[in-house]
């Protein structure tokens, strides 16, 4: 909160930032203040979360795409993460004319991402690419799903050529790799990102998704599992957290623990931590997203 511009944006300050992606902060610090139990109308940080919303809207360019000009060379994982909060958020607002307006951006941004969607049913960083990539990928999957929990329609056929993308994606570990349409190894961050969004996408016994968590509980196993993801630890947790927790208490109850202990361990005296080089607000928006994830305050994230 201390922390959000007065424009209601939130950007990265790390090694990554680049132009500080204020579109995909805002989106990742507002879903962890819904997470919270914080609303436009209600909590403590009501009016913070008030600000995002409306920044994000007003960050609506033309052609469907929530993106901030300093974004521009790649705005797809910002976009699907707004998608994704102001879903959420709609869900929550009371005032009519607010639910009105931020609808109207959801219908928009909807058939961007409809319409950026490569033959092979996934997304690459920018919109008008052709190409796909699982990391942008997952992020429009769970974006669309929290659109069609809100009661905004989604058409299925992207959301079933988005899983198909998943699953061309898989290797024979059930591990997925970065993108489908070539070779490569297994990545368990993207894995567990993959499991998460298919359980968004209501596809819970889908032998992929099923082989895919296999996968990743066994890359957990034995260890501190909240320390196995080398460089991209905070996006696995991220997607971990979830996939865990959405697959059963048991996951549950083996995975969050450490996580637990390791956030409470790391996190700094100003409550932040700091994320794979990104930055406090990334890293303390993941950390409060995990931590709060057994309150079930955001749909998405809901069993």
């Amino acid at each position: 909160a201390q922390t959000q511009a007065r424009d209601g944006s939130w950007r990265s300050q790390g090694s990554y930032g680049g132009g500080g992606y204020p579109v995909a902060m805002t989106s990742l610090a507002g879903l962890a203040m819904l997470a919270g139990g914080h609303t436009s109308v209600e909590g403590e940080y009501a009016i913070n979360v008030r600000r995002s919303v409306d920044f994000l809207v007003n960050s609506m360019q033309s052609s469907g795409l929530i993106a901030r000009q300093s974004e521009s060379s790649r705005p797809m994982h910002g976009h699907g993460f707004a998608l994704l909060f102001l879903a959420e958020a709609y869900g929550m607002e009371p005032d009519a004319q607010r639910r009105e307006k931020i609808k109207r951006v959801l219908h928009k941004a909807i058939d961007l991402t409809g319409r950026s969607q490569s033959a092979a049913g996934g997304w690459l960083y920018t919109p008008d690419s052709g190409g796909d990539e699982g990391s942008v990928t997952v992020t429009q999957i769970q974006g669309l799903r929290a659109c069609r929990n809100a009661g905004i329609r989604v058409p299925k056929s992207i959301i079933d050529q988005a899983t198909k993308y998943i699953e061309n994606s898989a290797n024979p570990d059930g591990g997925i790799r970065y993108r489908a349409s070539t070779g490569g190894t297994s990545r368990p961050a993207i894995t567990a990102a993959a499991v998460a969004t298919m359980y968004n996408a209501g596809e819970y016994e889908n032998p992929i998704a099923v082989k895919s968590l296999a996968y990743l509980k066994k890359h957990l196993e034995g260890k501190e599992g909240a320390r196995t993801f080398g460089g991209h630890q905070f996006y696995a947790t991220l997607y971990a957290g979830q996939a865990m927790y959405l697959s059963s208490e048991e996951n549950w109850k083996s995975y969050f623990p450490h996580t637990r202990d390791w956030l409470i361990e790391t996190q700094a005296e100003n409550g932040s931590w700091d994320g794979d080089g990104v930055g406090p607000v990334y890293g303390t928006a993941i950390g409060l997203l995990t931590l709060q994830l057994p309150y079930a305050n955001l749909p998405i994230l809901q069993r």
